[in-house]
């Protein structure tokens, strides 16, 4: 008796053999190339597939890791011993994101390449769930992959050192995560073909009180505390800011073993548009605080900036190079009375012999600022000088332009600002001279003229600046002064640079400033400081036909207003000091960034020329303002 067929067998043998044939046959009428196509694509496929996964498991032992220490090794090991029966295709996959193998050492840091300072939570995953391919210098990046066009990649996770260290340095005298974004300490976070990029920058919301009300944001107008007789003069102001929120992004690339490529933007959001209020939503602008581009060639000790950046005029705290400026680590984004800075757009070039001896030479652009005893501005007509019957009529600036504030005026400039300094870094401290050179110009029709006359005048000024430790280094004093006629421009009271003449020509007014610091380090998380600053002016007028002096520093106005509240008064300053102390403590750090607290008090008095009460009586007008500064930021990447 024959056995029974099952059912369905037959059919199913058929079947089998038309599936064979119709597949031989494919193959033979098929392309081979386009075979081969398709196998490439879905290989591609299947490889970021695997990508995908082999991201999402790292990703969940690392959880389990933090969750679970001691079975988080055992992982690891598992992982390590299974990895060699992992076919090829899965350990390609497994290299072209962090291997396998090597990522049981990296529990501790965070994901994505991150250093860590410690324990935490897993940080930030990005959407999809996979990390970026990271491309070495064998490998090339897959097409069409979904992981980020060529060329792209996330920095390999550092290796973790024994002891945690803050990327914070409150041990100088500028610490640059305070004055700056010190985003030269911070490490890149990816790279773009060969150009490596470092992303710094804080949060920060600042409380402030001034005695008067001057109705200004988180930079303080030295020049305009008020004299008694404005109702602002006793009316304290009160206001919270976090305009000073800064970003910055610092690229570097080294085509060479000497050669170095820099180019740094820095912004942060204390610009004011038309719109721009704080009643019910505070929207103020990003402003371009820094921007510019660096060449540095090693061997020959060469440095070129190109961009805007810190003047050279700027007191530094080490050599002549960007982000080194000694500022001081004050809250106010005006610095102090007596600091000089500016921060404009500029070429620099600079030597260095053994990064020991420096010598910098920098081209700036140039603004003058223009005063007078009365009312003037570019057009008007000026009082006539003794023995004239009329006096000249003076033009030295214009309405801004295309991409210029409309709302603002631009002075005539003839040339840029030129500053030549040299500078010495010894092992008792850091020690720089310079010199400045300035030209202004003015268009005048004189008396009895129909036609304007072209005037340039020249000013400028030499300066020093040090910073040096005081027998430790918990304790160092930094310093710097400047001297000149029509460098009012370089001191935060902005004391004009210049003044007409009777022929309407630009005189520069003779100034003197100058700032001194102690700054202390009680311990590694603390710093406190002191400074003391001061910015005065000269005289320089003229003699008019009614017998009145004209032009800035005279002392025959009737004063006698300024002590009286609605009274009148149009007082010139002489001399701007202050006194300002303050501290730093940070207070929080860790793999989630850093939080720092600060809090500062400046004293401010305010010395105008003398004048006279309208009774042949001399008046001296003085006035005082006090500030008082709350400030927290946070830095996420530090």
């Amino acid at each position: 008796m024959k056995p029974p067929v099952p059912r369905g067998s037959s059919d199913t043998r058929k079947r089998d053999t038309r599936l064979l044939l119709g597949t031989a046959l494919a193959c033979v009428l098929s392309d081979p190339s386009l075979a081969h196509a398709d196998d490439a694509q879905e290989l591609a496929a299947i490889k970021e597939q695997m990508r995908k996964l082999a991201a999402q498991v790292e990703a969940i032992e690392h959880r389990q890791a933090l969750k679970h220490p001691q079975k988080g090794h055992q992982v690891a090991a598992a992982r390590s011993g299974a990895a060699s029966h992992v076919p090829n295709a899965t350990k390609l996959a497994a290299t072209g994101n962090h291997s396998t193998a090597s990522a049981q050492n990296t529990y501790p840091e965070a994901p994505y390449g991150l250093q860590t300072n410690g324990p935490a939570d897993p940080g930030i995953l990005f959407s999809g769930g996979a990390q970026p391919v990271e491309v070495g210098p064998t490998q090339h990046a897959p097409v069409n992959s979904g992981s980020g066009f060529a060329g792209f990649r996330w920095m390999p996770q550092q290796p973790q050192n024994g002891s945690a260290r803050s990327s914070i340095d409150l041990s100088s005298s500028s610490p640059s995560s305070i004055t700056q974004t010190d985003v030269d300490r911070l490490p890149p976070i990816f790279s773009i073909g060969g150009i490596s990029v470092k992303l710094g920058g804080f949060v920060e919301f600042s409380n402030i009180w001034r005695s008067s009300n001057m109705t200004s944001g988180p930079a303080t107008a030295w020049n305009n505390f008020p004299y008694a007789n404005s109702p602002n003069h006793g009316l304290s102001e009160e206001r919270m800011s976090a305009q000073l929120s800064r970003m910055s992004v610092l690229m570097e690339a080294n085509p060479s073993k000497a050669v170095r490529l820099q180019a740094y933007v820095e912004s942060d959001f204390a610009g004011a548009a038309g719109t721009s209020n704080s009643v019910q939503i505070s929207g103020y602008t990003p402003r371009m605080r820094q921007g510019y581009f660096t060449f540095t060639q090693k061997d020959w000790g060469l440095h070129i900036l190109m961009g805007q950046a810190w003047s050279l005029s700027t007191n530094y705290a080490k050599g002549l190079l960007p982000r080194q400026e000694q500022l001081p680590a004050v809250t106010d984004n005006n610095q102090i009375p007596g600091v000089t800075f500016t921060r404009v757009p500029q070429i620099r070039i600079g030597k260095d012999w053994h990064e020991k001896y420096w010598l910098g030479l920098s081209v700036e652009d140039p603004q003058a600022t223009v005063a007078f005893s009365s009312p003037l501005s570019s057009g008007s007509t000026l009082p006539a000088a003794y023995g004239e019957k009329t006096g000249a009529r003076i033009y030295y600036s214009n309405s801004g332009g295309v991409l210029l504030n409309p709302g603002a005026q631009y002075t005539y400039n003839p040339a840029p600002d030129v500053i030549l300094k040299g500078a010495v870094d010894t092992s008792f401290g850091h020690y720089e001279v310079f010199g400045m050179a300035r030209w202004f110009r003015s268009l005048a029709v004189e008396p009895g003229m129909t036609t304007t006359k072209k005037h340039t005048t020249f000013g400028g000024g030499v300066g020093a600046g040090m910073t040096t430790p005081l027998g430790t280094k918990k304790l160092q004093m930094a310093g710097n002064i400047l001297a000149g006629e029509g460098i009012g421009r370089y001191g935060p009271s902005l004391i004009p640079d210049t003044t007409p003449n009777a022929r309407g020509v630009l005189s520069p007014v003779p100034e003197l400033m100058g700032s001194l610091g102690l700054i202390g380090h009680p311990s590694q998380s603390v710093l406190l400081y002191t400074y003391g600053g001061i910015e005065t002016a000269g005289r320089k007028r003229y003699m008019g036909a009614d017998g009145a002096q004209y032009g800035y520093g005279v002392n025959d106005l009737n004063l006698g207003g300024c002590d009286v509240e609605f009274g009148s008064c149009n007082a010139q300053t002489r001399t701007l000091a202050s006194l300002t102390a303050g501290g730093w403590w940070h207070f929080v750090e860790g793999r989630y960034g850093s939080v720092m607290g600060g809090l500062q008090y400046t004293y401010i008095r305010k010395f105008a020329f003398r004048g006279n009460d309208g009774h042949d009586n001399s008046v001296y007008p003085t006035t005082s303002g006090n500030t008082v500064y709350v400030t927290f930021r946070y830095l996420p990447f530090q």
